[in-house]
């Protein structure tokens, strides 16, 4: 056997130091091929903005270049609202990294630049990035594709995300577009109305703007600490310290102080310190105005006041929107929209690609996971599609705009788990090769069922329904959602007969009885068979509906989504009056609200496959040579003629002959093993710590490879890939489970892993046998340690396999739960199945298992029935208070070979007298009896055999009186003494 194994050995050593120079030569060539850090440059831009093109405003700016010394692209990069260029100072520095000049600067109004917050006007803020693109011409690291026209991208999310379309869309010069979680239609997107009234007629996220409007006046902070977008620049005097023009010739780019004086700095929009009261505005002005323009100050007042959008406001932010300009967006624009997003909806995102599309542009779209409510933003992805996208249509070579984008149309993040190890759900790409649309490219329909039902309006609006806390998710309030009793109506399905995968948005018809103009939020739940309740991405859709008491009937558009229902869930349509996030009337009003249409028409796209998300090559390398190398140790290890049939062993659940496993620090972890268990039986192993155990329930799941021997599940030999191991079922260091989702989901989601058919789980069975109740229904999360581990053997059992191989299936459990467990297995081996069990618990053991193995330093000391391991035939210890009675009673009853007093009663030698013979003898005679049992129990012959010494030779007398070992039973040495000891 050692000539033999040298060879291998030598193999596997060489294979795995290959590995590990593999994986050495690739961290090497990762450090030695990424590039150095880029030169980066603070400079301070001088631009005109303002209707008439004359007020001066300086833009506080970072310009970062790559190492070399030729010309590259560039890229402008912009900021969210309320931030300034630092925040985008990690993106800058990779894409610099990746070959691009990029140009990053703090928006008018926020951090060290100058100016008022225009909410990306055309006459302000666009007019900057105008500018910027021209500054950009001169300097001598951008590369130009002719005189005064630089090849040059922009992006940036949100705010960032919306000045990059409008840009691209003002000035051609500007040849791409990355923008993220971004708007079409500003109106719509503050003043919704899911009913197609339009913005004029739309509900007012009264929180967002809210939100919004502090941050931009005072900031966020500690009362008392909050700046508009920063603290005001050192030195510098109000709407000075810059020279007219671009920037003074240099090429440098860098402002000085000095030169002439700002015009118009008390005039909305014009020049001022940042942080600084600007001269005709008084302390209270400033105090309720911040750093924004005058004009937009009184627009939200007005709005926050009333809770109604004016013509006025409609207009301005329309005209900051890119939906004013749907005609000449025509870069190419990738668009990335998060799904947790109640601020810009992922139909803002969709109205922006049909309008680019409508124009010829080339143009993609990818829903992420995260957005302004939270969720995973998908830092790492977002980077390398915008990277990606900017170097297609940037880099020298590119192709033409009527090219193809060179990745899917359409790519949506899901959902497809729950990591346990990182408390984060597990991710994957779905992708189709082109966008759909809100319609999808199927309508389906859910059918609702409810009567008419009438919801009140508060009194004052409060108290509110709860759909979302705007803005709030990373702090912890995502996933609260409530319905105020009596404000609300709800109309709910019949259980899904299969999954339903939704993506766009969904519709429903409904008719709404009332006086005037009545607000209401629809929203869909998914409701599982506990009747928990998920509202997907907490998305609510409001609608304001002109109402008459005989009913208008309406259409209302859902908010998009991509989620999954599963088999089984119910969908749950619920109307409410008030939501926390939105502005609603403060009379008191009763309407009537019922369905007008069949049901739900949702949307589906299958053309969406879920595909591997790309991973950079030296993150999947090392795993991928760690899987080539294992792959060729199993081959080596595997000995030819391993799937061969034994067919005399074809009806026998496990059969070990010979199994030995040493360990590489030299450890004999089994040592010799041969064992065989049969149908119906329910098989004990047992042993200490280090005895073995573990090692061999491993090999023979197959999950490592014995030295010797061999290991047969029904007459096929097992290996790792084995086809025995369909016929086996396990549960293996404790359970597992995704703890957002029900057990019944737990259960399905394991099963369609091993891709067999529905049918083959035998759910139903397994159910019963194990016994789950109305809690396989319920969120894994609320489950008791018992009832996981319960659910542990559920999915053991799913398909009903024929050997069952269960470690520490009691662990943990109080005494009614292993009382419940012992039943669960007693019932599932009933029918003819074979259990192994492996446990410390020798008392359950004892009184579960219909055979035994003990094992000891890697040997198997005994095997048997569990009555001939304890010996039962030799003696019955009887406790009562008259011994002596007894001894007398025992020693004149026929077939009783002897009996004498113990410290714990009598000790009698029935020699196979029933038990129920020596009982009745004694209170026959008057004797009275307490309790009667075998003279000891499993652990006392447990711990008798791991004492005995394991060369085999005797350490006492052997006595008459110890049991016969069989035909499979290893003889147990010492005297009948010993082993009630």
């Amino acid at each position: 056997m050692g000539l033999r194994r040298l060879p291998r050995a030598k193999v596997i050593v060489a294979v795995v130091v290959a590995v590990a120079l593999v994986t050495a030569g690739i961290v090497l060539a990762v450090a030695l091929t990424r590039p150095a850090s880029p030169t980066i440059r603070d400079v301070r831009i001088p631009v005109l903005d303002g209707p008439r093109g004359n007020q001066r405003v300086v833009l506080d700016a970072s310009f970062f270049t790559p190492t070399g010394a030729g010309r590259v692209p560039a890229v402008l990069l912009a900021h969210g609202f309320g931030e300034t260029k630092d925040a985008v100072r990690p993106e800058a520095e990779k894409l610099a990294r990746a070959g691009f000049a990029v140009l990053t600067w703090s928006a008018r109004g926020f951090g060290a630049s100058t100016g008022q917050i225009g909410l990306n006007s055309p006459d302000y803020e666009v007019k900057d990035v105008e500018q910027l693109v021209s500054w950009l011409v001169r300097q001598p690291r951008v590369l130009l594709d002719r005189p005064g026209d630089p090849r040059v991208g922009i992006t940036g999310a949100s705010y960032g995300g919306g000045i990059s379309l409008l840009a691209a869309a003002y000035d051609h010069r500007i040849d791409a577009v990355v923008a993220q979680s971004t708007w079409n239609n500003l109106a719509t997107a503050l003043f919704p109305n899911g009913a197609g009234g339009g913005s004029a007629n739309g509900v007012f996220k009264r929180q967002w703007a809210g939100l919004l409007f502090t941050q931009g006046s005072v900031g966020f902070g500690s009362a008392g600490q909050g700046q508009a977008g920063g603290q005001p620049a050192q030195g510098g005097q109000s709407g000075s310290g810059s020279q007219s023009g671009a920037d003074g010739g240099q090429a440098g780019g860098t402002s000085q102080s000095g030169g002439s004086q700002s015009g118009g700095g008390s005039q909305p929009g014009g020049g001022g310190q940042p942080g600084q009261v600007l001269p005709s505005a008084g302390p209270g002005k400033f105090a309720l105005c911040g750093r924004f323009q005058a004009r937009i100050c009184a627009m939200y007042q007005q709005v926050a006041a009333t809770g109604r959008p004016t013509a006025q406001a409609i207009s301005l932010l329309l005209r900051s929107s890119p939906a004013s300009v749907a005609g000449r967006m025509r870069a190419p624009t990738l668009l990335i929209q998060g799904e947790h997003d109640s601020l810009f909806g992922l139909d803002q995102a969709s109205a922006n690609y049909q309008a680019i599309r409508r124009n010829g542009a080339p143009v993609d779209m990818v829903w992420f996971a995260g957005g302004h409510d939270g969720g995973d933003q998908e830092t790492t992805r977002v980077d390398a599609l915008t990277a990606q996208w900017l170097g297609r249509w940037l880099a020298p070579g590119r192709p033409a705009r009527s090219a193809d984008t060179g990745q899917p149309g359409f790519a949506v993040t899901r959902v497809l788990g729950f990591d346990p190890s990182t408390d984060q759900a597990s991710l994957g790409i779905a992708t189709a090769g082109s966008y759909p649309g809100l319609d999808g490219t199927r309508r389906s329909v859910v059918r609702l069922a409810g009567p008419p039902q009438p919801v009140v309006n508060p009194a004052g609006g409060t108290p509110a329904s709860i759909s979302v806390f705007p803005g709030l998710g990373s702090l912890g309030a995502a996933g609260l959602t409530f319905d105020m009793p009596g404000q609300s109506a709800a109309f709910t399905s019949a259980p899904l007969p299969s999954a339903l995968q939704v993506t766009g948005s969904p519709a429903v018809r409904i008719r709404v009885a009332g006086v005037g103009a009545v607000t209401l939020f629809a929203k869909v739940y998914d409701v599982d068979q506990a009747g928990n309740a998920t509202l997907p991405n907490q998305l609510v859709a409001p609608l304001r509906v002109s109402a008459t008491r005989a009913g208008q009937v309406v259409t209302v558009a859902l908010p998009t989504i991509d989620y999954n229902f599963a088999a089984g869930h119910r969908l749950r349509l619920v109307l409410t009056t008030t939501d926390f996030a939105y502005a609603t009337s403060s009379a008191p009003e009763v309407y009537r609200v019922a369905l007008a249409g069949p049901g739900l028409i949702m949307p589906e796209d299958p053309a969406l496959t879920v595909v591997t998300g790309g991973l950079p090559w030296w993150v999947w390398a090392p795993p991928a040579a760690a899987l080539a190398a294992a792959a060729l140790i199993l081959g080596l290890g595997r000995r030819g003629g391993d799937d061969d049939e034994v067919p005399e062993l074809a009806d026998v659940p496990l059969d070990i002959t010979g199994l030995t496993k040493r360990y590489g620090d030299g450890q004999l972890a089994v040592d010799d093993l041969s064992l065989r268990v049969e149908r119906g039986q329910i098989l004990g192993l047992l042993g200490p710590n280090g005895a073995g155990k573990t090692t061999t329930l491993r090999a023979l799941m197959g999950l490592l490879h014995p030295d010797t021997g061999t290991i047969t599940i029904f007459g096929r030999r097992v290996h790792a890939g084995s086809a025995a191991l369909s016929r086996l079922g396990s549960f293996v260091e404790g359970p597992g489970f995704l703890p957002h989702l029900s057990g019944r989901d737990n259960l399905g989601l394991y099963w369609r892993a091993t891709g067999r058919p529905d049918d083959g789980a035998h759910l139903a069975e397994v159910l019963e046998v194990a016994g789950l109740g109305a809690a396989i229904d319920r969120k894994v999360r609320s489950y008791s340690r018992g009832m996981r581990q319960r659910l542990a053997i559920a999915q053991a059992m799913l398909g009903l396999p024929d050997l069952l191989v269960l470690d520490e299936p009691m662990n943990g459990l109080d005494p009614p739960q292993i009382r419940e467990m012992r039943d669960v297995l007693l019932r599932y081996a009933a029918d003819g199945r074979t259990v192994i069990l492996s446990s410390h618990l020798l008392g359950e053991v004892e009184q579960t298992c219909t055979h035994v193995v003990v094992m000891n330093e890697g040997r198997r000391l005994a095997a048997g029935p569990v009555g001939e391991i304890i010996g039962e035939s030799g003696a019955l210890m009887v406790g009562t208070p008259e011994p002596d009675r007894a001894v007398a009673v025992m020693r004149a009853m026929a077939g009783i070979d002897g009996a004498e007093a113990h410290p714990d009663g009598v000790l009698v030698h029935h020699d196979g007298v029933p038990a129920s013979a020596v009982v009745a003898a004694l209170v026959e005679a008057g004797v009275p009896v307490e309790r009667v049992g075998p003279s000891r129990r499993l652990e006392d012959a447990f711990l008798a055999l791991i004492a005995a010494p394991l060369d085999g030779s005797p350490d006492t007398d052997t006595s008459p009186g110890t049991p016969s070992a069989g035909p499979d039973l290893v003889t147990v040495r010492g005297t009948r003494d010993d082993r009630q000891r």
